[in-house]
């Protein structure tokens, strides 16, 4: 009886090729760099005007603490540039 066991082997080198292969696909970052928000610029009148709405404002208001977090976002937007 012949011996098949040579038929079932994969070859020493197939692993290597196959690892070769896939880590090929490996070399290239998903992570796709996302352009930065656009950063809308308010004049020095706006923001006195603003500033001076806000502060008619009781501390408890949701709008102010909704105005922190836009001005969190404005500030990361500007370290994306």
């Amino acid at each position: 009886m012949k011996s098949n066991v040579r038929c079932w082997t994969l070859p020493a080198a197939a692993p290597l090729i196959a690892t070769l292969w896939l880590s090929g696909c490996a070399t290239v970052s998903s992570d796709a760099r996302q352009p930065c928000p656009p950063v809308v610029e308010y004049s020095a009148a706006e923001q006195t005007r603003a500033a001076d709405e806000v502060e008619t404002l009781p501390e408890s208001a949701a709008v102010v603490a909704m105005l922190s977090d836009y001005a969190v976002l404005r500030d990361q937007a500007r370290t994306c540039r």
